[in-house]
């Protein structure tokens, strides 16, 4: 399953984003796994959540990056149920939505294959996105 949080800044997703997280830490039986960016969640998530920050790690971002990143992750941890992700397009430093779609259905067959839920978070007008990302909505 992947689902995405999307709106323009100042609409509450990262509230959202944080509660999600801190409640599928309380709900769901395996590890949860939160990546960002900089140091946005740290004091607001709960402390058995793993959160990463990509920033810390020498690696060029990109969708396909992050993508290997978290296949990395999994093959470390076969507990983790939950991944979300805080601010995609900030994370990859590319908002081109074709290149969003992919990732995402590459996550939703990883997602099949793996079981672990996914939530991403996506900064921008929910109106103007394509069908191909709306379809997680």
């Amino acid at each position: 399953m992947v689902k995405v949080i999307m709106g323009p800044k100042g609409t509450g997703k990262t509230k959202r984003m944080i509660e999600l997280v801190n409640k599928a830490v309380n709900d769901e039986s395996g590890n949860v796994v939160c990546i960002e960016k900089g140091q946005n969640l740290r004091f607001n998530v709960k402390y058995s959540a793993k959160l990463i920050d990509v920033s810390e790690y020498p690696m060029v971002l990109s969708y396909e990056t992050i993508f290997a990143y978290i296949c990395g992750i999994y093959s470390g941890n076969y507990d983790i149920t939950h991944i979300f992700i805080d601010s995609l397009y900030k994370i990859t430093g590319d908002d081109d939505d074709a290149k969003a779609e992919a990732f995402l259905e590459k996550l939703e067959k990883f997602s099949q294959a793996s079981g672990i839920k996914f939530t991403i978070m996506i900064s921008a007008e929910s109106e103007n996105a394509p069908e191909g990302i709306k379809k997680f909505f």
